[in-house]
């Protein structure tokens, strides 16, 4: 017999479909040879710091067990919400163990989702449960229909072959296990305040927060431009000069407006053709993800479950996809999905092109595709259909029969010798493909001009105002996190054409995040109440404000170069060219630089004492002074007493130690770096002055 372990039920159910002819019992299905059982996703965690620890003196978290770097790292059963193993997931596993070691099972099939992920959870499922060895082998599933089950089950690989694929998850997992347990413990005990301090959910607050930041402190700076918005040949054509004035030289705008108007404009290039226009590429999870955001408005958490039913209904290949190509093995599965469409009626044929079918641009997965079973509307719900139709009809694009022919006409203007100005336009001769799929170009229909005509110009000085950045979208923080090495620039004008940079910075782990985990980490931020969603932007909150500049208080750097470092080193545990011992070395290391931190000078003291810190007798009421959130209070708050030292003054960090010397004598030696309202930087002391802290200069 062989044992089947998929991932979820939904998947095991998909499985039993495949095969054909199989009985329930219970939480497993018989027949045919086979067992098919399933795990809910994760039965197992790492365990917790007090399981390799013990307890801490006062039964909570405490820098007595800090940093925790585990020798060896263990697993255990799930817990519910009351600290208790789930019942349902240890009777679960205790079916697993029990089929796992039947007598008649030789061989054990790994069903899990087909990305790292979903090989760790069955991985441990299995090393958990088998009492003896025997034959492991891998279920790889591009989707879940019956057809694709029953060839992926005749072409099993051996489950060695995906070890590498293993040692990268369980690399992740570990290293984001001590990122997460001793940073957050740490920032949470210095802060009073739980803060969720993780190897990516970090960067990603800190890029909506640099990006707000720059917005509310941007200052708009007033220019004026030459500009000619004049009619020719029945047309408006309007020309913006490059050349900008600064907001006290309108009369030197206005002199070159002179000029030009005096000087005349002509025609001195025209450049006209006919075009073919190709479709976009098929879409990856993060491509379709910025589609459905800012069509529908849909967050990536949303769109990223709607696709995910669709897979396990079998109507889209697997979701979490990077590439927006195809495999080459491919053809013959995508030739029988198209006659699939064209039976419907649209006009599809197999294309054999290289931005379609490219093997160089696949990590695991190949694009989202429609599989060869279609649905009818009526069996979707509303946004399932939008979903579907997204990814439908973009793969109708791609393989569409039908050339979309434009009109592109290129138009040169000079002005004399002061400037010449290109005018653009694209005219849509025949639709093709673009009554299927959307079409990003926008037209614009130019005059009736040729070489050597006059067009009328009268230049005026336009006041103009510059821009602040924008606000991050689902689209543009999703091309930022795919690269956040690349300038914004080059991504919002990525070529359909030219996507290598784009591929091999993937490959090389410089993404922050990755697509099977990026939407994830970003719903947890917003539920953490660090940035929030609406519509399709993301904005900072106040949450998200606190723990970034509280980590820059404490001097944990968690920005996206260490970020972009670990992310390449996990993918050299893929590429085997670095052990998972090696790449949790370097994490530790990472993380100790951040334990290590002592008091030194008051200059580059970034050691701040923890919340509830002893740090002196209050001159008030002579209770202590204790550190607080955002400062040192005196404990006889509850009683009236009001004396309190903020821990912020003039955009300086006041160290802990500089209070314990306030306290202590009365004043301060000098503390550098304070910034006043305008801006403008200085030093001095810090007096006590009727329970008050005050500046000595």
């Amino acid at each position: 017999m062989i044992l089947i372990i998929a991932e979820k039920p939904s998947l095991a159910r998909n499985i039993v479909a495949g095969i054909g002819k199989m009985t329930k019992n219970g939480n497993f299905y018989e027949g045919q040879g086979y067992i098919v059982t399933y795990a809910f996703g994760h039965l197992f965690s790492l365990c917790d710091i007090e399981d390799y620890t013990g307890p801490t003196s006062n039964g909570r978290w405490s820098m007595e067990n800090l940093p925790c770097f585990p020798d060896t790292f263990k697993f255990k059963l799930k817990k519910d919400k009351d600290g208790n193993v789930d019942s349902g997931v240890k009777k679960q596993f205790e079916l697993i163990e029990t089929l796992c070691n039947r007598p008649d099972v030789d061989a054990i099939v790994n069903a899990g989702d087909a990305d790292r992920e979903g090989e760790i959870i069955i991985r441990l499922c299995v090393y958990n449960a088998l009492k003896s060895e025997k034959k492991l082998l891998r279920l790889w599933l591009p989707d879940q229909t019956p057809e694709t089950v029953a060839t992926a089950l005749s072409t099993m690989k051996e489950e060695s072959e995906y070890d590498n694929l293993a040692n990268e998850g369980f690399a992740r997992t570990y290293i984001d296990w001590l990122y997460g347990v001793n940073l957050t413990r740490y920032a949470t005990l210095k802060t009073g305040m739980l803060l969720r301090v993780g190897r990516v959910i970090v960067p990603i607050v800190k890029a909506i927060y640099d990006r707000d930041m720059a917005i509310k402190n941007f200052i708009p700076e007033i220019y004026y431009a030459p500009v000619s918005v004049e009619e020719t040949n029945g047309e408006i054509v309007e020309l913006t000069s490059k050349k900008r004035f600064d907001k006290n030289s309108l009369n030197k705008a206005q002199e070159l407006c002179n000029i030009y108007n005096q000087t005349g404009a002509f025609v001195s290039d025209k450049k006209s053709k006919k075009d073919t226009l190709s479709p976009g590429k098929l879409y990856s999870l993060s491509k379709l993800q910025n589609v459905l955001g800012k069509k529908y408005k849909m967050s990536m958490d949303e769109s990223l479950k709607i696709v995910q039913a669709l897979y396990e209904k079998g109507y889209l290949t697997y979701p979490r996809t990077n590439s927006e190509y195809l495999a080459t093995a491919e053809k013959d599965k995508i030739s029988k999905i198209i006659s699939n469409v064209a039976a419907m009626g649209y006009p599809v044929e197999m294309k054999d092109k290289k931005t379609i079918f490219d093997d160089s641009k696949i990590e695991s997965h190949s694009a989202l595709t429609p599989t060869y079973k279609i649905p009818k509307k009526e069996n979707l719900s509303e946004t399932e259909f939008q979903v579907y139709q997204t990814v439908f009809r973009r793969f109708v694009a791609v393989f569409c029969s039908e050339e979309c022919l434009a009109q592109k006409t290129e138009l040169h203007i000079k002005v004399g010798e002061h400037e010449e100005f290109v005018l653009k336009g694209t005219v849509i001769v025949e639709k093709g493909w673009t009554k299927y799929d959307d079409y990003k170009g926008k037209d614009k229909v130019l005059p009736a001009l040729n070489v050597g005509d006059k067009v009328n110009v009268n230049f005026v000085p336009k006041e103009k105002e510059t821009s602040p950045p924008k606000h991050y979208t689902i689209e543009t923080l999703n091309q930022y996190l795919k690269n956040p090495f690349r300038e914004e620039k080059a991504a919002a004008n990525d070529s359909d054409e030219d996507d290598a940079e784009e591929y091999k910075a993937m490959f090389e782990g410089l993404e922050l995040g990755t697509e099977a985990t990026r939407t994830g980490i970003i719903d947890n931020a917003i539920k953490s109440g660090y940035i929030d969603l609406k519509k399709d932007v993301y904005t900072i909150l106040d949450g998200g404000i606190y723990l970034i500049e509280s980590l820059t208080y404490m001097g944990i750097s968690m920005d996206k170069y260490k970020t972009s470092v670990l992310g390449q080193a996990l993918k050299k545990v893929f590429k085997n060219t670095l052990t998972v011992n090696e790449s949790v070395e370097m994490a530790q290391k990472e993380i100790n630089e951040v334990f290590s931190q002592k008091e030194t000078t008051p200059e580059d003291d970034t050691f701040n004492g923890f919340y509830g810190d002893v740090v002196g007798t209050c001159p008030l009421c002579s209770k202590n002074v204790l550190k607080g959130r955002y400062g040192y209070g005196c404990s006889g708050y509850k009683e009236g007493c009001k004396f309190r030292i903020s821990g912020v003054i003039c955009k300086r960090v006041i160290p802990i130690s500089k209070a314990k010397e306030l306290l202590n004598c009365g004043e301060t030696g000098l503390i550098k770096g304070f910034t006043s309202k305008a801006g403008k930087t200085f030093d001095a002391k810090l007096v006590l002055e009727n329970g008050k802290a005050v500046f000595k200069f």
